[in-house]
């Protein structure tokens, strides 16, 4: 599900980097390592991955004269050669951080024009591994569909595809969440912890119906949940 990047931020050793309008994200690369020999298979180089590379992160955006503990400060680490902690975190909504030790390698504000605010750029060369953290909503804990569906497999937290058998003279049903934090959404329609959606109308005997079942909680990615109803020919 895609999400709009406004919002995103970046602190510099726990300090917020004020007035940023770019920042681009980090890219992992990989070093290949020629191990051809004169027995290669067809005459055809062979490789091996070598060494991980995180790159580096550009910052862009506006000077901020007031921002001391923020752009200032990079300065002065860029100045002492000294890594710190950047962290980068995408908008609320999806719950997800980069986390790495940078060190900073280019600083820059100027190109002042009369019609236009002040830039600022700064680029970060990211050393060792960086961290993707994605936090993701609790789920359900529980699920149960109507007029007596077969659910396979058993219900389990870890599980997000299911498949609902019910008789070929039901012609609709009705789903029954338990989650304990979040909105939950059935079919895009909001249903509460424990109680019934309305009424999912089947497809004619002999098809399959999807319910759709979605739990997030603020600041956290969603869970989604998939339950294909097969009514008998």
């Amino acid at each position: 599900m895609a999400k709009h990047a406004y919002g995103t931020t970046l602190t510099w050793d726990s300090i917020a980097v004020a007035e940023l309008t770019n920042i681009n994200g980090v890219e992992i690369t990989a070093d290949t390592v020629d191990v051809s020999t004169h027995d290669s298979a067809d005459a055809y180089k062979e490789f091996v991955v070598g060494m991980l590379d995180a790159g580096e992160v550009s910052l862009e955006g506006f000077f901020d004269y007031t921002d001391t503990t923020g752009q200032h400060a990079m300065l002065t680490d860029m100045n002492a050669r000294a890594a710190k902690t950047g962290i980068i975190t995408f908008p609320s909504a999806t719950g997800t951080t980069w986390t790495f030790s940078a060190l900073i390698t280019g600083f820059k504000i100027g190109d002042a024009t009369t019609d236009g605010a002040i830039p600022f750029t700064s680029k970060l060369k990211i050393t060792g591994v960086p961290t993707l953290a994605v936090t993701a909503s609790a789920g359900m804990s529980a699920l149960t569909i109507s007029e007596s569906a077969v659910v396979t497999p058993t219900f389990a937290i870890g599980t997000f595809t299911y498949i609902a058998t019910v008789l070929s003279g039901v012609e609709s049903v009705t789903a029954t969440p338990t989650a304990a934090a979040g909105v939950i959404t059935v079919n895009g329609n909001t249903v509460a912890t424990t109680e019934a959606s309305s009424a999912i109308t089947l497809s004619a005997a002999g098809t399959n119906t999807v319910i759709t079942i979605i739990v997030t909680e603020t600041g956290k990615s969603p869970k989604t949940y998939t339950i294909t109803v097969a009514r008998a020919a």
